[in-house]
């Protein structure tokens, strides 16, 4: 399951709704729902994606942390690492290799990280 699918299904569940009746509603069929939710399905596209928030009725920042979810949730990333250290190459290719090793607590750890020093790269172009 990826971020988004996760957040689309807890959005369901909240309000009670099925994939079925969500999928009549969309105009999209519920094996393609189901597919969002369990990650064998790519990103909505932005189309996809405002309908989504307009179903749900999602305003604002909600509505942007819906779309920074679908962003980060391609179920199969793809890491070009050409023009980049032969370190990074080798972290790319460990990660790819290893990540279903990793626990819970190790993948969490490795997200703060990589969020603060996006969020303080961010706060330094400013």
């Amino acid at each position: 399951m990826t971020p988004f699918g996760e957040r689309l299904r807890a959005l369901r569940d909240q309000r009670g709704v099925t994939q079925k009746e969500m999928a009549g509603a969309l105009g999209v069929s519920a094996a393609y729902l189901s597919a969002l939710e369990h990650g064998r399905r790519g990103v909505p596209n932005w189309a996809m994606l405002q309908k989504i928030i307009g179903y749900f009725n999602i305003i604002w920042d909600d509505a942007e942390d819906l779309v920074r979810l679908a962003g980060v949730s391609r179920p199969r990333a793809v890491v070009d690492t050409s023009g980049l250290s032969p370190a990074a190459t080798e972290l790319a290719n460990l990660l790819a290799e290893r990540i279903g090793e990793l626990d819970d607590k190790e993948i969490a750890a490795l997200i703060a990280r990589l969020r603060k020093r996006r969020h303080a790269r961010k706060a330094s172009a400013r």
